[in-house]
């Protein structure tokens, strides 16, 4: 059964329709015209960053993270149509499209299944980058990352490892990468005794059993998020994700990506749904992961309803994220605690721990990673609801939303599809699907059905791209035809041939 989009009206009517295949890939050299009143009537076109140095007489701009140690300085304050301008130079035509894959996972000891200690990760790290040519990511005296080229290695508070790869032009070439970067994890961690887990929450340790990386960072932020959620230090410490970065060509086509990817996020949970257990027990949901965004620190995550307003643009998220309460800014090679502060004020100078100073195009950078929706907005799109997973589904993931964010029909039907969904039924999706996949109610049928719909135009759109990726939905289609999701099967086995024990998931979900 397939559900009936009662009321599914054209997308024209609501935001203005974009065929990036037309767009000029003329860039203009001037933006002075892009003033507060303009931004959302002009509609520009690609904007390069280097521009927007020129014409502000910056000297460069640097990625935040890690935080470059020398801020950029600016011959003038930064203003709110800066932060504008900054965003709208992610914009690129469509032959410059990229995809970015990004994935976290447990890494824990093959003898006593405990989480890996900084003392082992700093061994990894450095083990990784003689022998592999990776460049070491310091913090003091602390190894904290590697990177080569565009890849990088990161930690997360609990020494979850993440690969951020590269921006790369087909599914083939992601698959690629993620399969070198396990080969060179695996012969290393191996030596080690050390293996790593794909799923979504650390199934069996206490938060109190995790270590905590030495990163100013999360120091701060591991102070803070008690104040403002319950769960917080559960998203930081005991849960991995899997995510995709994609690419937008004007700001039309960002809004109608950001739409469609926000309705879509629950549906993208329930099939990648990955984390079951808790302290050595089910938890009752199949996306503990997912679950624990909501009550994380609601000023900062979520569904993000005025993206849906007529209004929303750039502008609007600027003023969102403005909204949001600061973690940090880092100067002289240090995090300074700057928790529940205002950038507003920051901009102005009026920052009570660095009276006066002014913020850089580094730290709005810097400040729009400490914002956690469940799509996010950079200079590119994220896609944030799936939990981490077994290698296969680390391909799927992206491939699904490829196949319906890179092409324009599969986008303007899952516009018009999700049209009339409400803001009570995109938060109801976003609620229930973390305990009920699949199977959670939705109008006349179930998200099983909706995810049937999706996945037919995710392939059509991967198919229509030509280089024959529509393989990497094969883990995605067995979930929909089935409705069983990933976290069902864990707990089918937990119930039946693992007697109730845990343990097995370290080897069933090893890499």
């Amino acid at each position: 059964m397939a559900l009936v989009y009662q009321g599914a009206v054209p997308l024209s009517m609501h935001t203005e329709t974009v065929r990036c295949e037309a767009v000029s890939k003329e860039i203009s050299s001037n933006l002075s015209f892009l003033s507060s009143n303009s931004v959302k009537k002009t509609n520009p076109l690609c904007l390069d960053t280097a521009k927007i140095e020129r014409s502000r007489r910056f000297r460069t701009i640097v990625a935040a993270s890690p935080p470059t140690e020398n801020p950029i300085v600016s011959a003038e304050p930064l203003t709110r149509e800066d932060l504008v301008r900054y965003l709208m130079s992610g914009c690129k035509p469509k032959e410059n499209w990229r995809i970015g894959t990004e994935h976290e996972k447990f890494g824990f000891e093959i003898e006593t299944l405990r989480p890996m200690k900084y003392e082992q990760i700093a061994e990894l790290l450095n083990s990784i980058a003689e022998r592999f040519d990776w460049d070491k990511v310091m913090e003091g005296d602390y190894i904290i990352g590697l990177k080569q080229g565009k890849q990088s290695i990161s930690l997360e508070p609990g020494g979850q490892f993440e690969l951020s790869g590269a921006p790369l032009e087909t599914l083939h070439q992601t698959c690629a990468e993620v399969n070198s970067h396990l080969y060179q994890v695996k012969a290393v961690a191996e030596e080690m005794g050390i293996g790593f887990l794909g799923i979504g929450f650390q199934p069996k340790w206490r938060i109190q059993d995790i270590p905590i990386m030495p990163k100013g960072r999360y120091e701060i932020m591991r102070n803070y998020m008690p104040k403002v959620g319950t769960l917080g230090l559960d998203m930081m410490f005991r849960t991995c994700t899997v995510q995709v970065n994609l690419d937008f060509c004007t700001e039309a086509d960002m809004i109608r990506k950001f739409r469609a990817g926000l309705a879509l996020q629950p549906i993208a949970t329930a099939l990648f749904a990955n984390s079951p257990f808790k302290e050595g027990k089910p938890n009752g949901y199949l996306s503990m992961r997912s679950h624990i965004w909501s009550d994380t620190d609601n000023n900062r995550t979520g569904m993000l309803p005025f993206v849906f307003d007529d209004s929303f643009g750039f502008e609007q998220y600027v003023d969102y994220a403005l909204n949001v309460p600061m973690y940090f800014v880092y100067r002289n090679n240090k995090y300074v605690d700057c928790s529940g502060l205002s950038f507003r004020d920051f901009l102005e100078g009026k920052l009570p721990v660095l009276p006066g100073e002014l913020p850089t195009l580094n730290d709005w950078e810097n400040h729009l990673t400490t914002i956690f929706p469940e799509v996010r907005l950079k200079r590119y799109l994220e896609m944030r609801g799936a939990d981490g997973g077994p290698w296969r589904r680390l391909c799927a993931l992206p491939a699904f939303w490829v196949g319906i964010l890179y092409d324009e029909d599969s986008l303007q039907s899952v516009l018009d599809m999700t049209y009339d969904w409400t803001n009570e039924e995109r938060e109801m999706l976003r609620n229930k699907v973390p305990k009920f996949g699949l199977k959670t109610p939705f109008r006349d049928g179930y998200v099983k059905h909706v995810a049937e719909d999706v996945l037919k135009l995710a392939k059509d759109g991967l198919e229509k791209r030509g280089f024959k990726e529509t393989g990497f939905l094969n883990e995605v289609a067995e979930v929909v035809r089935t409705g069983v999701t990933p976290a069902e099967r864990l707990l089918e086995m937990y119930h039946g041939k693992w007697e109730q024990n845990v343990d097995p998931v370290f080897e069933e979900l090893l890499y």
